[in-house]
């Protein structure tokens, strides 16, 4: 089991797999759909390219791609808890520090 910090997060990103994102997603009450595999796969390149966690807005500007004009609807469907709760934890992001989350 990867390590995780006090609230879930992983301590680092590297430790991801599929299988663990499926077991967090499981115990948060989401079972993971094509869409949820869109935003979490589009976090983890944007983070491998850029270094950094991408910030809610550009996962619903990715979101505006599939779903014209609701992409902060979907993603606030996909993940009702917030981005950083849930989409961020799944994708096995380190905790933010702090940012808008839409």
């Amino acid at each position: 089991m990867p390590d995780q910090d006090e609230e879930g997060y992983l301590v680092d990103p590297a430790d991801w797999t599929e299988a663990w994102a499926e077991m967090v997603a499981a115990n948060q009450g989401i079972s993971l759909t094509d869409d949820h595999w869109l935003v979490i796969r589009f976090v983890r390149e944007q983070q491998l390219e850029h270094q950094v966690t991408p910030d809610a807005r550009f996962v619903m500007r990715h979101l505006e791609q599939r779903y014209p004009g609701q992409g902060r609807k979907r993603l606030f469907e996909l993940f009702p808890y917030g981005y950083v709760a849930q989409a961020c934890r799944i994708a096995g992001m380190k905790r933010p520090r702090a940012w808008s989350t839409g």
